[in-house]
């Protein structure tokens, strides 16, 4: 379901799951729309928590060198933070710009027509697209109407409907209003681990956001239990309005690193964790 011509950047749709498998795709992305399951977690070994010791008494060191008080050096902190302000910002260091200037139904708005602001929009965007109410769909034509270009709406709008049927929902363990059975919570929550700007051009901006994730269903009786991902958002945002809008998307996997060795919890702690730890809004 491309929206776009311009090699990948349209595209619609969020991870879905089939009975028994918990790996999942964009409807419109590449390849097959259903993968693999994840691996369950093991138990951490008494080697592999020897390395992790190691490797905590070497970041404590590296925190304690940087942060010394450096006898010698002459400036200021206000000089230092004019020097680090003028600087060009490194790929994977924040800029410390304020992200936006407001809200609107708990979407970010307001992002500044720059480098930043456009990666910033994408990072918040890519929450929002494969969050668990784009599968509602009261909710989804309200996230639709707020982040997508409005010439885009109507047609987004039924690429999406259509994707996320009945049919499509009750393998998710849904019902036609996106909602859990009684006893089980769905979660679908992102997290952007970091942002590359392909290509800005005029009120074009395309986009790639790596982020990693958590999705399936928390309960007892849950026959998609939650697991995480690693995925590659890709946007093509569209100055409108005064704002970044997202005029088509796409996701392809990975890339992914080698699993840890984290005990795995029970669906009750995955599904309180997501109930009382909130989400961020993301700046680039």
């Amino acid at each position: 379901m491309s929206l776009s011509d311009d090699g990948g950047y349209g595209g619609d749709g969020h991870r879905g799951s089939e009975a028994g498998q918990t790996r999942t795709r964009l409807p419109g992305s590449e390849g097959d729309l259903y993968g693999s399951g994840r691996r369950p977690r093991t138990g951490m070994s008494s080697r592999n928590l020897v390395t992790i010791v190691g490797v905590i008494v070497l970041l404590l060191a590296a925190i304690a060198f940087a942060n010394r008080d450096g006898s010698g050096n002459n400036e200021s902190p206000g000089d230092s933070a004019k020097d680090t302000a003028a600087g060009p910002a490194r790929p994977t260091s924040p800029t410390g710009t304020k992200p936006v200037s407001g809200k609107a139904s708990g979407i970010a708005t307001g992002f500044a027509k720059t480098e930043q602001g456009a990666q910033s929009a994408a990072a918040n965007f890519a929450v929002t697209l494969v969050s668990a109410n784009i599968l509602k769909p009261d909710a989804r034509h309200a996230i639709i109407k707020q982040v997508i270009v409005p010439a885009k709406v109507d047609e987004m709008q039924g690429k999406l409907d259509a994707a996320y049927s009945t049919a499509f929902l009750k393998k998710l363990g849904l019902d036609a209003h996106g909602n859990a059975a009684p006893g089980m919570t769905y979660i679908s929550r992102t997290a952007p681990v970091g942002t590359k700007l392909v290509k800005l051009q005029g009120d074009t901006a395309d986009l790639e956001v790596w982020c990693t994730g958590l999705f399936g269903t928390a309960g007892a009786k849950s026959t998609t239990p939650v697991t995480s991902d690693w995925f590659t958002m890709r946007l093509r945002l569209q100055w409108t309005e005064g704002d970044w809008k997202v005029e088509g998307f796409s996701q392809q996997d990975g890339p992914a690193p080698v699993n840890g060795d984290d005990k795995t919890s029970g669906a009750d702690q995955i599904a309180k964790a997501v109930e009382q730890y909130g989400g961020f809004t993301y700046a680039r």
